[in-house]
């Protein structure tokens, strides 16, 4: 199955459970990809008690998952993509949707 994460949330808990999917989804031998949107961009820096979100991010992207971040959300934000999640576009959003059989959003 090629499954599709879009993750619009700034809460750790939540953001953290949506990568957990993610790695665990890969593990089952699905692919994943997953883009952040809005305030999702700033993911990377959630770290919340035991909410370790960079730590599930970099598992899913060791594990072979894609992390994409919306260029116009960064922007907004004046921010920029990183290695882990590079800055994407629209385009890439509709090709993930288009392409996955399964999309999940948080």
């Amino acid at each position: 199955m090629k499954l599709g994460i879009v993750i619009c949330s700034t809460d750790a808990e939540t953001v953290w459970n949506a990568f957990r999917l993610g790695v665990f989804a890969l593990k089952q031998g699905d692919a994943v990809g997953v883009f952040l949107l809005a305030k999702g961009v700033e993911c990377e820096k959630l770290n919340a008690g035991p909410f370790k979100v960079a730590e599930q991010m970099q598992a899913l992207a060791d594990a072979g998952g894609r992390i994409m971040a919306c260029g116009t959300c960064l922007k907004l934000r004046n921010s920029s993509g990183s290695e882990l999640c590079p800055l994407s576009t629209m385009k890439d959003l509709h090709a993930l949707i288009r392409d996955s059989d399964k999309v999940v959003t948080f």
